[in-house]
């Protein structure tokens, strides 16, 4: 019976996604998926539907079922990011506030896809010197696409409020560098380029964003080039020698594993960036569920007169578990796709927001039935976004374009 749902939902998928109306689904006998249960699926069209499924992946730009393992972490920053910028109106979901540093946040907006990427911690190199700490950072960012144009990029770091003591002056200077040549030698320098700076204060726990787009931009272009980012935390007016004052330093900014003891926080609190790019297709991340709250809002013509065997607008909930898809998208569960099915019949009304060719087909099919009556099609498609988990177990962010029917009409 799982291979029956199953069976369905990829095919009521492929429906809305792939354009069942257009004849790019062959037709398979539907007997064999009846709710009794009594037929099931042949193994030809068991691996029909596994080719189709996978034809559903290469939409959304996957090669095969991303099967991310159980220690994979969500970044509590793309939850809020999704939840920002989602439709859903549940009054139950806490909609934070961003954080984003407002230079990033303009480039962001015309973005479609937003990932995430922490750093490889094989290559991380920390040193502590007196009056400052240093880490260097390694992204991996092969799994971008060459065809995504990065729009920003953000480095996000967790920076613990400290409470009084010696070394707690009140404000402490972070920078970050572009690493263009890895030091030699360790008693050398590496050779780098300041990105962005800014002064914090000591009394706040919060998440820091900087500016590191142009870094990441030459980085998806010139992957030769990408020898990681350098953060220097500077602490003024601190003395050496300090049990109390080493311990403070270590808790100003979460920047290493082994400066924290709590591994559970430090899945979510370790250094994050975010790239956003757009890969040139459909409207961006930031404003396309806006556009489609409008588009509801728009008034639609009903008539009473309406026959419900008319083209129309039906009702079609995607659940995502039905087809395993749950175990790689983090949000939503699934989705309102909504489908059209109904009559175009002869003479067709305004209602049926018909076309002039369809107006003209439909005339001659009443008088030649070898010429079909136009077809009940969609006519207005929204996007919705997707928070999920690659092949490689990156968080992504991305808006998906024609996913949601929002009008019908006689083509």
């Amino acid at each position: 019976m799982v291979a029956v749902v199953r069976a369905l939902t990829v095919l009521l998928l492929g429906q809305v996604l792939l354009g069942g109306a257009a004849g790019l689904i062959p037709e398979i006998d539907r007997r064999k998926y009846s709710d009794s249960g009594r037929h099931m699926p042949e193994r030809s069209d068991i691996n029909f539907l596994n080719e189709f499924e996978l034809r559903l992946l290469n939409m959304f730009g996957l090669k095969r079922r991303p099967t991310p393992s159980k220690s994979a972490v969500v970044p509590q920053y793309m939850l809020d990011l999704y939840y920002m910028h989602s439709e859903n109106d549940d009054p139950n979901i806490r909609r934070p506030r961003s954080t984003m540093g407002k230079h990033v946040e303009r480039a962001a907006s015309r973005a479609n896809t937003i990932r995430s990427f922490h750093h490889e911690e094989a290559f991380e190199a920390l040193s502590s010197l007196k009056g400052k700490t240093t880490q260097q950072f390694f992204f991996n960012l092969t799994s971008v696409p060459a065809e995504e144009l990065i729009t920003a990029a953000e480095l996000r770091i967790f920076r613990d409020q400290v409470l009084g003591g010696a070394g707690a002056s009140g404000f402490h200077r972070i920078n970050i560098y572009e690493v263009f040549r890895p030091a030699l030698v360790p008693s050398k320098e590496p050779l780098t380029r300041l990105l962005d700076t800014r002064l914090v204060q000591d009394t706040h726990t919060r998440w820091e964003s900087f500016d590191v787009s142009s870094a990441v931009a030459r980085w998806a272009r010139e992957s030769q080039h990408n020898h990681g980012l350098l953060v220097e935390v500077l602490h003024p007016e601190e003395s050496e020698g300090s049990e109390e004052v080493e311990r403070n330093r270590r808790r100003h900014v979460r920047v290493s594993r082994s400066l924290h003891a709590d591994e559970d926080s430090w899945a979510q609190a370790r250094p994050l960036l975010v790239a956003y790019s757009h890969d040139g297709q459909g409207s961006a991340v930031l404003h396309s569920n806006r556009e489609k709250r409008q588009a509801r809002q728009r008034p639609k013509q009903r008539r009473k007169q309406q026959q419900r065997t008319n083209c129309r607008r039906h009702a079609l909930y995607v659940d995502f578990s039905d087809v395993g898809w749950n175990e790689w998208i983090v949000a939503p569960p699934g989705y309102h796709a909504f489908y059209c099915h109904g009559e175009c019949p002869f003479p067709l009304s305004d209602h049926l927001n018909s076309t002039n060719h369809a107006i003209v087909q439909t005339l001659v099919n009443s008088v030649n039935s070898n010429i079909p009556r136009a077809c009940c099609v969609p006519t207005e498609l929204s996007p919705i976004s997707l928070l999920y988990l690659d092949e490689y177990e990156k968080v992504i962010l991305k808006n998906y374009q024609d996913m949601v029917v929002e009008g019908c009409g006689c083509r």
